[in-house]
């Protein structure tokens, strides 16, 4: 009778622990690992179990040739804020479940549409990509099954899946000038009225030689919300870059006036740059063809 009423106290406890919804410790803990590639954010969070003298991809555990939900306990999810090329195929802006197919050489990495899929729930219907990877093995063994990023650039980077000796891997890249233009374009649009925002986008697209007429309406748009030393400057520069340096040389003056009675103290740092493209913009006036050293007229 007391080893009865001892169970019955046990599963007792255990029932309130559960409906309390204690944190305790999980055999397989989540983790969420992110990496903001060029102006794309890209984050997986996934439950991690651990090797525990087991040999993961073989028939007693996480077997190959079958769909593995890439982690443990629920489904493993990865999000990108953009487009994003996988391999070389594209998996548009989102959040998909990670699923994968483990094999002794090539794998296959899948990208399910259904966030709380199972290996028992699977529907292939429902990819929204599925791409090759190649695994190598004899590495480093890792205790505890890893996901994350490497060989970042400000396009690339590589996502790695890793467990025991085995790492496969992922090639991935965006198209990082895209999104910044369409960043810019939204800025624009959020804020049209925004001075320093003007300014930004135009200096954006005068950086990447984009649009020059549109960055000029949103400089001047800029210069007459509120007229600064940097929006002068910006609007010199986007002149000079159309050919107009006749036009860019009063407003390089402008702008160096004006940023030395202010009291701003960074125009310090920009103060040399103004001057050198004050120098350029005059030196290439007297280059061209038909216009007087100096004068910016052309000859009678």
């Amino acid at each position: 009778m007391r080893k009865l009423s001892l169970t019955a106290a046990t599963i007792c406890l255990v029932a309130q622990l559960t409906t309390a919804q204690i944190k305790l410790p999980s055999p397989s803990p989540g983790a969420s690992v992110m990496q903001t590639v060029g102006t794309t954010d890209l984050t997986v969070t996934y439950s991690r179990p651990s090797l525990k003298g087991r040999a993961p991809f073989t028939d007693a555990f996480v077997p190959t040739s079958k769909v593995w939900r890439t982690g443990a306990n629920g489904a493993t999810a990865f999000t990108t804020s953009t487009d994003l090329m996988v391999n070389g195929k594209t998996l548009p802006a989102g959040t998909y479940a990670i699923m994968s197919i483990p094999e002794k050489s090539d794998w296959t990495l899948i990208f399910n549409k259904d966030k709380s899929v199972t290996e028992q729930t699977y529907k292939h219907e429902e990819d929204a990509l599925r791409v090759p990877l190649k695994s190598v093995t004899g590495g480093e063994k890792i205790e505890t099954f890893t996901i994350g990023f490497s060989d970042v650039t400000d396009s690339t980077a590589k996502l790695n899946i890793m467990w025991a000796d085995v790492k496969a891997t992922a090639d991935l890249s965006v198209d990082v000038n895209a999104n910044s233009a369409a960043n810019v374009d939204k800025a624009v649009a959020e804020k049209p009225e925004d001075a320093a925002v003007l300014q930004a986008a135009a200096n954006y697209n005068l950086s990447k030689g984009r649009n020059l007429d549109q960055a000029l309406s949103w400089i001047d748009k800029s210069i007459a919300l509120k007229e600064t030393f940097r929006n002068l400057s910006v609007k010199s520069q986007i002149l000079a870059k159309m050919g107009k340096f006749t036009d860019a040389i009063p407003l390089a003056e402008k702008a160096l006036t004006l940023g030395q009675s202010s009291n701003d103290q960074s125009f310090t740092f920009f103060k040399d740059g103004i001057e050198k493209s004050l120098a350029e913009y005059k030196a290439k006036i007297t280059t061209m063809p038909g216009i007087k050293s100096g004068k910016g007229k052309k000859k009678a």
